[in-house]
């Protein structure tokens, strides 16, 4: 029955693309094909039996806790307008060299990435605030448009990230699952923590590589990317830069500092980071009774999608199983050609494929509950699996013409800024990304080295 469960994933797929809620189409789709299956003596009845236990499990997981008080302390910060102060000061700094704006946009969106973490968000804050400013200094729309998609979606990547929280406890639980397959009756673990560790040098080697390609056309290319001449009152003082960069940057060592010193779980960090964005939003006098009200109904919205998409994924995982999907999944990715290399490199062009339709939250707890255990029962390093699909959904999210980066700048950008420049602007970022994705698949070290030496010999 292996072809139902094919017709299962298509069909999900089908009910996205038709604009259907992920959540209902993926639980509703998976309960009707089951009730069909009962019916027809193709399916078990008693794979339902394990749908509560399931869902409680779920519900109790304290790991996903972390996701709404990660997501509380993005959205308080982004009310805090901590970007725009961010932005104005580092332009000061930066912006009378040749390529300092990008520069300064890209180091705002890392900044933004490690205590945000909200992709749409960061894309649409930057593209309001720097896209302008940029045109009016006479860079290139071309660069301008592809400096802010790329150095929001950082956000994907770059601890603490909700996507590593959500991705870390799929791959934690593939991981075991897979070890259990090969008869490994005490199996290793793996935690989200782990998964911090291993991106965070790949996050910051990406926006090496961004700069490097901002300061590369600065050179070659000049005229796209003008030095600003240089005003009274540009300059910004010591005082102003202590103010914009010293509480969030104090609050990402306290929050990503404790969960790698391993003074904290994610969930406890994700709390100090909830707290710590309170008083930052505090200090800056931007926090109010009807503020506070909107932050916590923009948490409440957010984190009940993330949950009742992950419990769509749930059934839709066990109906899948139940139709033996996991089994021909596993046969088919072990007869590719090119043995581990053949079956990572058709997962990883799948993940890119579908990353233009398809939402991260959608793809982490629907395809890679699927091929993860596969691949990582053929000895695939966890965390350098999981870093690698991060960083390719990241791609996938500027990759033209569907990436949802783009559809975010598209919509703030003014009239002036056509389709087709967004497009041919984010290019070479996605080039960039690519060489990120090869230089990992070439050098692992680079995402299991800060694991390594966290956990000692």
């Amino acid at each position: 029955m292996e072809w139902v469960a094919l017709l299962l994933f298509l069909g999900v797929i089908a009910l996205l693309l038709a604009g259907f809620p992920v959540a209902f189409s993926l639980a509703g789709s998976s309960l009707m094909f089951a009730c069909v299956g009962v019916l027809a003596g193709g399916f078990q009845a008693a794979f339902l039996s394990a749908l509560p236990s399931r869902i409680f499990g779920i519900m109790s997981n304290e790991l996903l806790v972390a996701v709404p008080l990660f997501v509380f302390m993005g959205i308080t910060l982004q009310r805090a307008r901590i970007a725009e102060e961010l932005l104005t000061t580092l332009s000061s700094l930066f912006g009378t060299l040749r390529g300092g704006l990008g520069i300064s946009v890209t180091l705002v969106g890392m900044l933004l990435a490690a205590s945000t973490g909200i992709v749409g968000a960061t894309v649409v804050t930057m593209g309001l605030l720097s896209l302008p400013t940029m045109l009016k200094r006479g860079y290139s729309a071309e660069i301008a448009a592809g400096t802010i998609c790329a150095s929001g979606t950082l956000g994907q990547i770059i601890p603490p990230s909700i996507v590593l929280v959500m991705l870390g406890d799929v791959i934690s639980t593939s991981y075991q699952e897979a070890q259990l397959e090969q008869g490994l009756l005490a199996p290793d673990t793996v935690s989200v923590g782990d998964l911090f560790a291993g991106a965070l040098v790949p996050g910051l080697l990406l926006v090496l590589l961004y700069i490097a390609y901002l300061l590369g056309i600065a050179i070659l290319r000049p005229a796209a990317l003008p030095a600003h001449a240089s005003q009274a009152g540009d300059k910004a003082s010591l005082g102003s830069v202590l103010h914009a960069l010293l509480p969030p940057l104090i609050l990402i060592f306290a929050v990503l500092g404790s969960i790698l010193g391993g003074f904290a779980t994610p969930t406890e960090a994700a709390g100090v980071g909830a707290a710590g964005a309170l008083l930052i939003a505090w200090q800056r006098g931007q926090m109010s009774a009807k503020r506070l009200g909107d932050i916590s109904r923009g948490t409440l919205r957010v984190s009940s999608m993330v949950f009742m998409i992950l419990i769509g994924a749930s059934v839709f995982s066990l109906v899948f199983r139940g139709y033996g999907g996991d089994t021909a999944v596993r046969g088919m990715l072990e007869s590719l050609p090119g043995g581990v290399f053949g079956a990572t490199l058709s997962v990883m062009l799948l993940m890119f494929v579908l990353g233009f339709v398809l939402d991260f939250i959608e793809i982490t707890f629907v395809v890679v509950p699927i091929v993860a255990p596969v691949l990582l029962a053929m000895n695939l390093d966890p965390i350098w699996l999981g870093v690698m699909i991060a960083i390719n959904l990241q791609t996938s999210f500027l990759t033209p013409p569907f990436g949802f980066a783009l559809f975010y700048l598209r919509g703030v950008a003014p009239p002036s800024v056509t389709t087709a420049q967004i497009y041919r602007g984010v290019v070479p970022f996605v080039g960039i990304q690519l060489l990120a994705l090869l230089i990992l698949a070439l050098v692992p070290a680079i995402v299991t080295w800060l694991p390594g030496l966290l956990h000692g010999p």
